[in-house]
């Protein structure tokens, strides 16, 4: 249940349309017509709200909720409390996913240019784009239609900004090709400079960053990232690739399709994540490594070598997880021995 002082309140939906737009089955037909109000989590849910039961540990609060209406699993289904209407759904949090965004649609502001953004002669504005107050958009930059760019945002000259994509509010971005549909929450910096200086007992020398950020379709950056753009060559974010909040991406960085991010996580310079790469929160990666796609690295793991494709990896330095468990097993057995001699 969303507070209505931040979020319109929802049009009641029936269950048949919740099952067509979620991917999901009603258990009885007979339900179709069931009018339901809002979505809720199991333990708060009422009589007019639709809730979900994903992850297992949650099964009791499932047999005790009131709820009008649940997505499950269909082999949950002959757990379900009685008067509970069941959406069946082999993926229930995706489909609760979906029930929601249909009862809370993205509320877009209408096509306009704020009087108070500053906008060069020589940009190109698409159709239907939003601009909002205080925004800057230089020289040479290029719009896509339907792109919303929210207050005291800062678009260099030169930018592409793909069909689609929002920028959120105090984002810079510079030296970047974006493409379509592509989100940037607020406080994200592209394009800046990145780290790279040569060393002398005089003094550090800065070396030009030369290079672009090119980012893919469908790519989702959270707030305070940031992205360097490369010393020579591009770095590149590939399509479908979620970043997380404060997430540090160094020049030269090349990330594939659908990676995931998460907070914290630092990759250093011209080291290459393959497609469906994930990075738990505070992975720390070394420069001039190669992860291999589909390559899973576990929380707070340091990676100081390459990864190949598949395996799952934790710890510091990071190594296979099975290795770095047996150790800590192992270890562990020698403290407890110790611990008995003395």
């Amino acid at each position: 249940m969303a507070d209505t002082r931040f979020f319109s309140t929802p049009k009641a939906l029936s269950l048949a349309q919740i099952a067509r737009v979620a991917g999901a089955e009603l258990a009885s037909v007979a339900d179709g017509d069931y009018l339901v109000e809002d979505v809720a989590a199991l333990d708060v849910a009422g009589e007019r709200h639709l809730s979900f039961l994903d992850n297992p540990k949650y099964r009791d609060q499932f047999t005790a909720s009131k709820a009008g209406a649940c997505i499950v699993h269909p082999d949950i289904a002959e757990h379900a409390p009685s008067g509970v209407r069941l959406l069946l759904s082999k993926s229930p949090y995706k489909s609760y996913a979906l029930a929601a965004q249909a009862f809370y649609p993205e509320e877009r502001p209408s096509p306009s240019i704020s009087k108070s953004a500053v906008v060069h002669s020589e940009a190109k504005i698409g159709q239907n784009v939003h601009i909002a107050d205080f925004v800057t958009i230089g020289a040479g930059v290029e719009i896509g239609d339907g792109v919303w760019i929210e207050s005291h945002a800062a678009i260099g000259g030169g930018v592409v900004l793909g069909e689609g994509v929002r920028i959120g509010n105090h984002a810079t971005i510079s030296h970047a090709v974006i493409g379509k549909h592509t989100r940037i929450y607020p406080g994200v910096r592209i394009g800046q400079d990145g780290f790279g200086f040569a060393i002398d007992p005089s003094g550090f020398v800065k070396v030009p960053q030369l290079g672009r950020v090119v980012i893919g379709d469908h790519v989702e950056i959270g707030a305070n990232t940031t992205i360097d753009r490369g010393a020579s060559g591009d770095t590149v974010i590939g399509s479908g690739t979620w970043i997380d909040n404060l997430v540090q991406i160094g020049h030269n960085v090349k990330i594939g399709r659908g990676c995931i991010l998460v907070s914290q996580v630092g990759v250093a310079g011209s080291s290459e994540l393959g497609d469906f790469v994930v990075l738990a929160g505070q992975v720390g990666v070394a420069g001039h490594l190669k992860i291999g796609s589909m390559a899973k690295v576990a929380a707070q793991s340091g990676v100081t070598k390459n990864i190949p494709p598949k395996e799952e990896w934790m710890g510091y330095p990071a190594m296979p997880m099975k290795r770095y468990l047996r150790q800590s097993v192992m270890l562990n057995k020698m403290v407890d021995k110790k611990r008995n001699e003395n």
